[in-house]
């Protein structure tokens, strides 16, 4: 244990089974961290987004953890695949063997076996149940878990990941570029200069075909496009227009896009840090059919995306064929992606039966306008879950713990415990 920026910092590994259902099979290791101030309080699992993100890395108590342990021990849970837990990405996974051999072990990258490896920990720490904290696809994994361990958990608290529990993967973004588009149209209206500069930047990157990004991958309108993900949230959104401001520099060749926004656009675009978001993140959405890059699918029913459109809108969490050919980091890994969008036999995640009988407290922040996570998806999936309560507010977007964590975190617990969420909430 480490003691530093008031805090208790204690590290633990596990090793689980790689496929759940072989436990004398492949093993893999776990890693969590725990974060406290005091050793006798209840624990609270967290569940971070994703697919493919490790855990928070925090440097001192703030935000909505500075909140939470004042009430629990916390562990910081590093899926499987991520951080300091047994790496999958370019350089690890072709220990596999051939592209069908690593495809074959990502099945075993899903919701329900990051349920598993944290009841294995659970288990392993001597924790008779806890609670937990589910953000974006932590909120996933918290219906998986409601679904396989109910049991073992005393409350859940959900931000902006209330999953679609029966949609496919094609209904899911229908619904995202439908919200994309709301939300290209209000940032635009903030600053229509910027919807200009797009329109500069597309002309020039079709004009064009030498402006490369420090990794070396040609920029293209659809790359461009990528820095929709920006609209994602409060806390960020604002910051896309000084990208916008710095975009070209004046060269004795001629006006090109300048190094601050190439290095902003590879800093977006690039999966080398989270390789899994992208070959995992339909497959988050597959029950027992294939999702053939459903999000490239759907493309052509919305033409103001296409990159024949004039002026393309900014997308968002959508993964397409190309990021495979043409990202270096991903690359390597095309031909395993493409046989996981072609994968049919991933099961369930979600039983039904049992989320209509749920007596775990569950509360659930739902953000009106989230852009990743459909408002409308979330509330029939709240309409299946017994004893859900949801509190659909405005005042954030899909970042929202990292806007204002404490208020939401305080406002969820006293929901979950039956207390008055306005007094939690309004509290300094």
């Amino acid at each position: 244990m480490r003691h530093y920026r008031g805090m208790d910092v204690t590290d633990h590994r596990i090793v689980v089974p790689l496929d759940h259902a072989d436990p004398q099979g492949e093993k893999i290791s776990i890693f969590a961290r725990e974060i406290s101030t005091d050793s006798s309080k209840p624990w609270l699992l967290f569940l971070q987004g994703g697919p493919g993100g490790k855990s928070p890395r925090p440097g001192s108590l703030s935000g909505w953890l500075a909140e939470a342990t004042k009430h629990f021990r916390v562990l910081l849970l590093d899926q499987r695949g991520t951080g300091l837990s047994t790496p999958a990405n370019r350089k690890t996974l072709p220990l596999r063997g051939d592209s069908a051999a690593q495809a074959r072990y990502l099945t075993h990258f899903r919701a329900d076996s990051i349920v598993r490896d944290a009841e294995a920990l659970r288990e392993h720490l001597g924790i008779a149940q806890w609670s937990t904290l589910g953000q974006s696809y932590g909120g996933f994994c918290t219906l998986t878990y409601l679904s396989l361990f109910p049991q073992s958990l005393t409350r859940c608290l959900v931000t902006g990941g209330l999953a679609p529990l029966d949609a496919d993967a094609k209904t899911v973004y229908r619904a995202t570029y439908q919200r994309m588009a709301e939300r290209n149209r209000e940032y635009f209206s903030w600053y229509p200069e910027d919807y200009e500069t797009l329109h500069r930047i597309y002309e020039h990157v079709r004009a064009n075909d030498d402006e490369r990004l420090p990794n070396g991958q040609r920029v293209t309108v659809p790359l461009v496009q990528m820095l929709g993900m920006y609209l994602g949230g409060n806390t960020r959104v604002h910051l896309l227009h000084h990208i916008f401001e710095e975009a070209f520099s004046d060269t004795p060749g001629g006006e090109r896009l300048s190094d601050a926004f190439l290095e902003a656009l590879n800093a977006q675009s690039s999966f080398a840090s989270n390789p899994l978001y992208a070959l995992m993140h339909e497959t988050i959405y597959a029950q027992g059919e294939a999702t053939n890059f459903a999000a490239e699918q759907v493309l052509p029913e919305f033409p103001d995306f296409t990159h024949h459109a004039a002026t393309p809108l900014l997308t968002g969490e959508m993964i397409y064929g190309w990021h495979f050919s043409e990202d270096p980091a991903l690359r390597p890994l095309e031909d395993v992606a493409r046989i996981l969008a072609e994968h049919e036999g991933f099961g369930p995640l979600y039983d039904l039966d049992v989320l209509a009988k749920n007596k775990v407290p569950v509360a659930a922040a739902v953000y009106h306008d989230d852009v990743y996570v459909d408002r409308e998806l979330s509330l029939r999936t709240a309409s299946q879950v017994a004893g859900l309560q949801v509190w659909v507010t405005e005042d954030y977007h899909h970042d929202g713990i990292g806007d204002d964590g404490p208020a939401i975190f305080r406002r969820l617990l006293a929901m979950a415990n039956g207390e008055d969420p306005q007094a939690a909430s309004n509290e300094d």
